[in-house]
């Protein structure tokens, strides 16, 4: 069945890679919504329909997730909690169900060791307000939903053509270090295409044997 996938953040890198995933695996028409469609190229008419809107604002969203069957989220806002509760909103008030959800590495304090440290570290681990703090309060708006949700949170993330990874569920300690933009990509039409298996999950992505006290090229 072809479906109607909102794509929200469509002019991001992973995006992309969905996006051409979702083009060659599947007969899926795909709604791109951005606040700046001059940065999308090379549109297939036939399959692709650009919505220029923003997130933040309830009522263009709506207009776009009335149009949809399934919505993947691919954002990066300091407001990305009022974000996920928009979507959330919109997604009750128009019965769609199914929400693809790209957070972060860290939310939840599961990275173990060295490696953990440095994340923190970087991304400000254990303050509210900080880059981990936001996304940990959207993931937890989007979690307490009743909509089929799949959360992912990537390693840290790499350009390399490759599609090797294993993940974790929550409440299990994260594995290795790195994982590429396509991988993480080509997950999202998967789960797009198959929802039932990752309805109401939340996983660790990353690349195997990568294990270390910080990705490779730091």
């Amino acid at each position: 069945m072809t479906k109607q996938v909102l794509i929200l953040g469509a002019t991001g890198q992973i995006a992309g890679h969905a996006i051409d995933a979702l083009l060659a695996n599947s007969d899926d028409h795909l709604l791109l919504y951005t606040r700046h469609p001059q940065n999308l190229k090379n549109i297939d008419e036939n399959r692709e329909t650009v919505i220029k809107g923003d997130i933040l604002k309830q009522a263009e969203l709506d207009a776009a997730v009335a149009k949809a069957d399934v919505i993947y989220a691919n954002l990066r806002n300091p407001e990305i909690k009022q974000q996920a509760e928009n979507i959330v909103n919109a997604m009750d008030k128009h019965g769609v169900k199914q929400l693809v959800w790209i957070s972060s590495i860290g939310i939840y304090d599961e990275v173990p060791g060295k490696f953990g440290e440095w994340n923190n570290a970087e991304l400000g681990g254990g303050q509210k307000d900080s880059y981990l703090g936001t996304y940990r309060s959207a993931a937890d708006v989007v979690s307490a939903s009743d909509i089929d949700y799949t959360i992912i949170r990537p390693a840290w993330l790499t350009n390399k053509d490759e599609v090797d990874y294993e993940t974790t569920e929550r409440g299990e300690t994260f594995k290795g270090t790195e994982v590429s933009r396509k991988l993480i990509g080509n997950f999202v039409a998967k789960i797009i295409d198959d929802p039932a298996p990752y309805a109401r999950k939340d996983f660790g992505v990353n690349k195997p044997n990568t294990d270390g006290d910080k990705p490779s090229w730091y």
